[in-house]
């Protein structure tokens, strides 16, 4: 990790594998935070396949890819979203900056210790997987947010993801969301699974141990679909609804730490 004093907590939101809802919790996660009177910011990390502006609604004019190519400043990227936060928006349909260049890689580090400076909150939210540029992305997070569903291919996949930051990065503690659930509770009880295999497998001299903090689960919501459909966030168009409440209470935790950290 990158030691660059931000002021911001810096959290990169992370899956094993796509369609488990990782840009959906990030932005109303983002969404909620912000109605808590924090100042966030999601950067986009998904470089090449980013969808964040679709959900969004946002049509921006200049992209993180540019930015990265050392195309213009900064402050030209980042776009105000609905739900009172900031965006920093990458392209999509575009391979340059998959596989992320060493000197691209510097300019993203230097854009994460500017606008550190900035938020209360910066979300990353980095591609699915753990391709070189999705772990990359993950290091220069304070802290990791991993999302998964029951799907039995979903929590393999989250489990790899696991093993490979504890591994590479000596991540000891990842905070898990578990999306899409069914029933009350099964979140949790997915959450004590992982952490059975990863007390099992995860530990020296393999690598470090890995400890879980379960964060809560979101239910299977029909007002998810329609928010997508919309291009709204969930947590401004459906806030009564079980996936928003879910998504509120998460980021109500994340606030408390936050207090606490600053104490």
């Amino acid at each position: 990790m990158i030691e660059a004093g931000f002021s911001a907590r810096v959290v990169a939101v992370v899956s094993g594998k796509g369609g488990v809802g990782k840009t959906l919790v990030a932005a109303n996660l983002a969404g909620a935070l912000a109605r808590a009177a924090y100042r966030v910011l999601v950067l986009d990390a998904d470089l090449g396949l980013a969808n964040l502006d679709i959900i969004l609604n946002l049509s921006p004019k200049r992209t993180l890819d540019e930015f990265l190519a050392g195309e213009g400043a900064l402050d030209n990227v980042i776009v105000p979203a609905p739900g009172g936060f900031s965006v920093l928006p990458a392209g999509s349909g575009l391979s340059d900056h998959a596989r992320l260049p060493e000197e691209a890689r510097t300019r993203l580090a230097g854009a994460l210790a500017e606008i550190g400076r900035r938020y209360d909150f910066v979300l990353i939210d980095a591609g699915a997987g753990i391709a070189d540029v999705v772990l990359y992305a993950a290091s220069l997070a304070d802290e990791i947010l991993l999302v998964t569903t029951p799907e039995p291919t979903a929590l393999a996949d989250a489990y790899a993801t696991m093993k490979v930051l504890s591994m590479q990065q000596h991540r000891g503690a990842l905070d898990l969301v578990v999306n899409q659930v069914r029933r009350a509770g099964e979140g949790r009880v997915i959450a004590g699974q992982l952490q059975q295999v990863a007390d099992r497998f995860l530990k020296p001299p393999v690598c470090r141990r890995v400890a879980l903090r379960y964060l809560g689960e979101v239910p299977v919501d029909a007002a998810v679909g329609r928010s997508i459909r919309r291009r709204a966030l969930l947590v401004e168009s459906s806030p009564d609804s079980g996936a928003a409440r879910a998504l509120t209470d998460i980021a109500t935790a994340f606030g408390r730490t936050r207090a606490r950290s600053a104490a």
